[in-house]
């Protein structure tokens, strides 16, 4: 039987004791979950990065948001904080829109 020793989604032991299938959970402690929300953000990333379709990008961004919305909470924000933080930042600094590269910054 396989060995995850990773966090999952909290409708996992379900689907696996639906499948008929025994498991080994347990919660854990606030420095734990945080830890391995961002050894998680890493895996969803890496499989967005490797994602060969839209369809596929667009499964792993949605991963990778339920994770934001999850570390929010963690910092003491929510969702609709990042958003907020967001579109400031978008408002004083521009967002990546116009997919402009910079090269170099020379001093005169």
């Amino acid at each position: 039987m396989p060995i995850y020793n990773k966090l999952v989604r909290d409708k996992i032991p379900e689907i696996i004791a639906k499948q008929g299938l025994n498991y080994d959970t347990r919660i854990l402690n606030d420095q734990e979950y945080e830890k391995e929300l961002k050894n998680k953000l890493t895996e969803e990333m890496n499989e967005y990065l490797e994602s060969e379709d839209n369809n596929s990008s667009l499964e792993e961004l949605a991963d990778v948001l339920e994770i934001i919305h999850s570390l929010s909470q963690i910092h003491g924000g929510s969702i609709d904080k990042v958003e907020e933080i967001r579109k400031q930042k978008a408002k004083e600094r521009g967002g990546f829109k116009d997919k402009i590269y910079l090269i170099e910054v020379k001093d005169s």
